[in-house]
């Protein structure tokens, strides 16, 4: 049957909605009333390439299956919705609008499946033996996500990189890592039914006789979407640097054995909490996938743009190894480098 799922994000999140489309699901983006209408009289252009080619090929919402559509805030009606697709910067959420949606998702009780690299704090409820009191501090706005219930919250790792090509317009994503997003079962098992259903039809999709990457997988245990943490604390945001943004493969590369040293301190952590080291990605496939991440990280290039909040994913990781009794000088250094780049974004 097909399924009608909203996300809430139209770059990152038109990546998942174009598999959702290819698989013959109905997909609405939730944005702003510009790109909103943008999307709605042109549809989405998502660029990705197969294995095998050595070009990207564009992939039209038009020419798929599913129906697509795009809306802004006030204008959707979460009860109408199978699923929930978080997929926009955490900060944004603050939004009153934003918020409000939230609000009646949450009251509706929709299963939210969120492809954000800040993990939803109701999700993080959901591990077992871990005090989520103290981690507020991290988030924007930590209440947004009082109301859910972690029955129906989950999490996936968003792996795969893409980007919207800044001189294009804003349907159109460039993906530059083509890798799956990986997620944790829900809790509920009806939620996790169709879960397991979007995924089997997105894996089921060819293009022209062809396998189609990014796929949605589905795990038992919730600590497999935590291997991103490793990924983003050694690479994402030691982008970020007093003299300015550095590329992904940069960060990495320039002195790979302090990035094995944290990335291996993150998988700890990880591990302390509950995962399995399966769980985890070896350091030495990130670090090969790296070599082609030539652009900063999104939290750099939002930096540099003046942005005076990003998703604190460092902070988080900070304060729980601070409550396991650990922690790590490099991540202690890249807090700092981060707070003092965001305050100069701020004015007063």
């Amino acid at each position: 049957m097909a399924y009608k799922i909203l996300i809430l994000g139209a770059s990152y999140g038109s990546l998942l909605g174009t598999k959702l489309l290819m698989a013959g699901h109905d997909v609405t983006l939730i944005c702003r009333r510009k790109t909103a209408d943008l999307i709605n009289a042109e549809g989405t252009a998502v660029r990705l390439k197969l294995k095998g080619e050595d070009e990207h090929r564009t992939i039209h919402s038009n020419d798929l299956p599913g129906n697509l559509s795009a809306s802004t805030p006030q204008d959707v009606d979460a009860a109408g919705f199978d699923m929930v697709g978080l997929a926009m910067q955490e900060p944004q959420y603050a939004h009153h609008t934003i918020r409000t949606v939230m609000i009646r998702i949450a009251e509706e009780r929709v299963p939210c499946l969120s492809i954000m690299n800040m993990p939803p704090l109701t999700f993080l409820k959901r591990i077992p033996g871990l005090d989520t009191s103290n981690l507020g501090a991290s988030y924007t706005d930590p209440t947004v996500w009082d109301r859910f219930d972690p029955a129906f919250m989950t999490l996936c790792s968003p792996d795969p990189q893409a980007f919207r090509p800044p001189d294009e317009k804003p349907n159109v994503l460039h993906v530059g890592l083509p890798t799956n997003f990986k997620a944790a079962a829900f809790e509920d098992a009806k939620s996790n039914a169709i879960l397991q259903e979007l995924a089997d039809d997105i894996a089921a999709v060819q293009l022209d006789g062809n396998d189609v990457p990014v796929k949605l997988r589905v795990f038992d245990s919730i600590f497999v979407p935590l291997a991103k943490w490793s990924m983003l604390l050694t690479g994402n945001y030691r982008c970020v640097t007093s003299d300015g943004p550095q590329s992904i493969r940069d960060a990495v590369h320039t002195d790979l054995e302090k990035s094995r040293s944290i990335y291996e301190f993150v998988d700890g952590l990880a591990q302390k909490l509950g995962a399995a080291p399966a769980d985890a990605v070896p350091f030495e496939k990130y670090a090969k996938a790296a070599e082609s991440l030539l652009k900063p990280s999104s939290a750099a290039r939002a930096i540099d743009a003046g942005a005076p909040f990003i998703e604190r994913v460092d902070v988080l990781v900070r304060l729980i190894a601070e409550a396991q009794g650990m922690s790590n000088p490099a991540i202690d250094e890249t807090v700092e480098t981060v707070d003092e780049q965001l305050e100069s974004n701020v004015s007063y």
